[in-house]
């Protein structure tokens, strides 16, 4: 069996002149244009690649929107057996960087995407182009991510004979909420909610340290809060929907299931893979998630309006 080379990256798009125009980059040691990307890092996750690999090769700081069809390919390993490498690509919206480049980048060129289309020198790099092309024609390009959070591994309920809400991270959880937070800010997070009980708060705040976003810690987003009045929660949640600003909101997995709910609600029925989108909510509901996961909503929209048009669940 062929070994895999998991790999990942990004189309960043803008809008110039009311013109849809994609960011490609060209190698001077394969003569080809193409889009950035790279191999992962040992034990690194295809989102948080994705927006490295965008930064290396393009210097562009770029914020992760929906996913995109990924790429399949034979490529030669170092040993020169064929490899099979998969690549897996989102939309990007670009929030800084001066476009600097490395060493296997000579060029980068922001491109109509017509002309796009014609100057990439593999078909399969198409694939991600008419993706890109069919959101911005349906009006699904230009969203904004909820990601909810359950916390990391923490001390079994078993062995802790204090106050529940005391309850610790695991050694393991506090490395989940460092991979975690590498997550919220490949999602480009600024704002976060978290119950106040210290397994979510400690998940959070390795992302909260870097940024130095506040936490705002919500009684309803709580065991104990969400079994004394379960009509809490959801106001957080819709909170979350008028402001419509990247969020995450951190809970638990008795109270995920009523957000989950209340979330596959949003999903519009004449959306493209309609059905997988409210599949991927529900079962992520009935699984209670898994402890540092993330399930990210790609939304459009706000308050009454907002609609669920992608769905990814991304285990830490």
């Amino acid at each position: 069996m062929a070994s895999l080379v998991p790999a990942a990256g990004t189309l960043p798009w803008r809008r110039r002149d009311d013109r849809l125009e994609v960011a490609l980059v060209h190698r001077p040691r394969y003569d080809d244009w193409s889009w950035p990307k790279g191999k992962l890092d040992a034990d690194e996750l295809p989102c948080v690649a994705a927006v490295r690999e965008t930064l290396e090769e393009t210097g562009l700081q770029v914020r992760l929107g929906g996913p995109l069809p990924p790429s399949d390919y034979p490529v030669p390993d170092s040993s020169g057996e064929i490899a099979a490498k998969h690549v897996d690509y989102w939309a990007a919206v670009v929030t800084g960087g001066h476009g600097c480049l490395e060493h296997e980048i000579d060029a980068l060129a922001w491109v109509e995407v017509g002309a796009a289309h014609d100057r990439l020198d593999y078909s399969r790099d198409r694939e991600q182009l008419r993706a890109l092309v069919r959101a911005e024609r349906e009006g699904r390009l230009d969203t904004w991510p909820l990601a909810l959070v359950r916390h990391g591994r923490a001390q079994p309920r078993e062995a802790w004979a204090g106050d529940d809400r005391l309850r610790p991270l695991t050694s393991a959880g506090a490395r989940q909420a460092v991979t975690i937070a590498d997550v919220l800010a490949a999602y480009g997070i600024t704002r976060l909610v978290t119950s106040p009980s210290v397994r979510c708060v400690a998940t959070l705040e390795p992302f909260a340290a870097h940024t130095g976003l506040r936490m705002r810690e919500k009684e309803g987003l709580s065991e104990e809060g969400y079994a004394a009045d379960p009509s809490r929660a959801p106001r957080h949640l819709r909170a979350a929907l008028r402001r419509a600003t990247p969020a995450a909101l951190c809970s638990h997995g008795p109270v995920l299931p009523e957000l989950l709910g209340r979330l596959v609600d949003l999903v519009p029925g004449d959306l493209p893979r309609a059905d997988a989108c409210r599949e991927e909510l529900a079962g992520a509901a009935d699984e209670q998630m898994r402890k540092g996961e993330v399930l990210v909503c790609h939304l459009l929209g706000r308050d009454d309006t907002a609609s669920v048009v992608a769905v990814e669940r991304i285990t830490a």
